[in-house]
């Protein structure tokens, strides 16, 4: 498996794990820096890195290092490589499912949202849920399957509809694919691949509860509910994962030390 390394003293406020720089931020500055992005229409990635990420996306990196890809740390398995690596922690841990609702309720008053992705009819479950609990203005939606397969027709539909924001729920590697494939064809500014937010906005799948999230265990209840989809994820995956993390970390030790 390649990877292309970047030189984490490129991106000072990363720190680098599986061969990605994840960002070291909060929820607070991470929406105001994508809302300026809507301001200024230069598009810009967002990519939500926990354990499956980094293990399933190790042949995007140079294509997401070429654009402006900004990828952000999910999950305890993160924090846990991170600070097995860097001995460092992260300000906050960043998932989709909490930030995006946030982020689109912050901007509003100028965003233009297109959903793309998930099963039939839950797209258009979670644009109701984001027009009445939070206010965003969703300009159209299309599923992951039927309504998919035409390429061509579907980013004329995103573009007629006016988005200035496309979430693609496709699962990872396959939304991060599809953005980093078909972004340059699009008008909008902000692309983001997230995942199961459609199913838990859609009311289709159930979020842990609170005392479950704030002692970040949501990834057990998750498996609990579905053990065949994700046992692999959170056990096979997880060694791969680790591996990867420490594998990246000696070859970028490696390539700095002095002849």
């Amino acid at each position: 498996m390649t990877t292309h390394a970047i030189n984490e003293t490129e991106m000072p406020d990363a720190l680098m794990l599986g061969g990605f720089p994840l960002l070291q931020t909060t929820a607070e500055n991470l929406a105001n820096q994508l809302g300026k992005v809507l301001d200024t229409k230069e598009q810009h990635l967002l990519f939500f890195a926990n354990t499956n990420f980094i293990v399933k996306c190790q042949s995007l990196q140079k294509k997401m290092s070429a654009v402006n890809t900004l990828i952000v740390n999910d999950g305890i398995g993160v924090d846990i490589g991170t600070w097995l690596i860097h001995r460092k922690k992260f300000p906050e841990n960043l998932n989709g499912t909490d930030f995006i609702p946030r982020y689109l309720s912050s901007v509003k008053d100028k965003a233009s949202v297109f959903l793309f992705g998930a099963k039939p009819s839950i797209a258009q479950r979670a644009a109701h849920t984001l027009k009445s609990t939070y206010g965003v203005n969703v300009v159209g939606t299309c599923d992951g399957y039927e309504q998919a397969k035409n390429a061509s027709q579907l980013i004329a539909d995103m573009n007629m509809s006016g988005a200035n924001i496309i979430l693609v729920a496709m699962g990872n590697p396959a939304q991060e694919k599809w953005i980093l494939e078909h972004h340059h064809r699009l008008n909008a500014s902000v692309f983001i691949g997230v995942g199961a937010l459609f199913d838990f906005l859609a009311g289709d799948k159930p979020r842990a509860p609170r005392l479950v999230q704030k002692f970040r265990m949501e990834w057990f209840y998750r498996l609990c509910l579905e053990p065949t989809r994700l046992m692999r994820r959170y056990t096979l995956d997880i060694a791969i994962f680790l591996t990867l993390c420490i594998r990246t970390a000696n070859d970028s030790n490696t390539k700095i030390q002095p002849n």
